[in-house]
């Protein structure tokens, strides 16, 4: 019953604090937003390249074991 004024509450009211919270954001600067998707990037360049030598080589050693012959 505690609730009854936040479920009276108009919808005009939620979305109005929503705004107000929306200001209260600190969006970062042109420039950090680059230096950080640059870094995202380069990161996740660097881990493809990473993956896709361990999968070789991977592939590359069981193609290996299974061509064996005793």
């Amino acid at each position: 019953m505690g609730n009854a004024k936040a479920e009276n509450t108009p919808k005009k009211s939620w979305f109005e604090g929503l705004k107000a919270e929306f200001h209260k954001i600190i969006w970062p600067s042109q420039q950090d937003l680059v230096k950080q998707t640059t870094a995202v990037v380069a990161v996740s360049i660097v881990l493809g390249v990473i993956i896709t030598l361990l999968d070789f080589i991977v592939q590359h050693g069981v193609d290996i074991l299974v061509n064996i012959s005793f």
